[in-house]
């Protein structure tokens, strides 16, 4: 049986295929609370896979609109006395001023499914303002995006059971890619990668998501400025709504080839225009 590793841990399994039943050795994808905590003052605690969790609570408080870039975070630090609890505390810099009982109240209405409608969006977008640019990128290359992720899944082979998020340049070369039971989870690992790599790391690039694409993950997009989010699954019609009201170009069902683009289509370089062909038609 293989060994524990940070992502994932061996099981024995009973199987049962073609009406026989045999005992094999597989693997379980991690699953383990981590307590985030800002300045000592515990703020969420989130059910993850372990690794990166440095990253993870960045992004978290980067999402949360608690820290809006890399000079806000003097160091991040998991707990040694209180490891197995997995617990990290992100130190802010002097004089930063966080408003914890905003951000509790959030995380609430985020875990209780209390976003939204249009009070939601424009509060975040108060805070987030909506991403501009000229970024074009070309649909044959983001119909090639899936599998170079999926190549990148190592886990996920393993496991079959995590979520995974990955950030690329407009040119398809992949910049990070982040594995979590939890999607959202998986896209705060990603972001906290780019806001500890520096200011502006993600403003010309793809964030590319392996489930559906919600509300909260084009939220949280926005907070990381990236401009278009492809997901291989459907979108929510409030993400719809919010990448219209955003700026952002969001792309769903992005698999063999194909994909729907249900806002910013002026991002996506097409070589041959549906619309275009039915106005032909209509006037012959």
């Amino acid at each position: 049986m293989s060994e524990r590793t940070p992502e994932s841990q061996p099981a024995s399994v009973l199987r049962w295929r073609g009406g026989t039943a045999e005992s094999v050795a597989d693997e379980l994808a991690r699953e383990e609370p981590l307590e985030i905590r800002v300045d000592g003052r515990p703020v969420s605690v989130t059910m993850r896979t372990p690794g990166n969790d440095e990253e993870l609570a960045v992004g978290f408080l980067l999402g949360e609109a608690l820290i809006a870039g890399r000079d806000d975070v003097r160091d991040v630090r998991p707990l040694e006395k209180e490891r197995e609890c997995n617990t990290v505390d992100v130190r802010l810099r002097p004089g930063l001023a966080i408003d914890f009982e905003r951000l509790r109240r959030n995380v609430y209405a985020s875990s209780s499914c209390g976003l939204c409608g249009k009070t939601t969006i424009a509060a975040v977008r108060q805070t987030f303002p909506p991403v501009t640019g000229g970024l074009r990128v070309d649909a044959g290359l983001l119909a090639a995006l899936p599998a170079r992720l999926r190549a990148a899944q190592a886990t996920f082979e393993r496991t079959g059971g995590l979520h995974a998020a990955a950030v690329f340049t407009a040119e398809g070369e992949l910049l990070v890619v982040r594995e979590d039971v939890g999607r959202h989870n998986a896209v705060d690992k990603a972001l906290g990668w780019g806001l500890l790599a520096g200011p502006g790391a993600f403003a010309e690039h793809v964030l590319l998501v392996s489930g559906r694409s919600s509300f909260e993950i084009m939220q949280k997009a926005l907070a990381g400025r990236l401009p278009i989010v492809a997901a291989v699954s459907a979108p929510s019609s409030l993400a719809v709504q919010f990448a219209q009201e955003s700026g952002q170009t969001l792309v769903g069902f992005l698999r063999d080839g194909g994909m729907n683009v249900y806002a910013g289509a002026e991002r996506v370089a097409l070589p041959d225009r549906t619309e275009d062909r039915t106005l032909d038609r209509t006037s012959e």
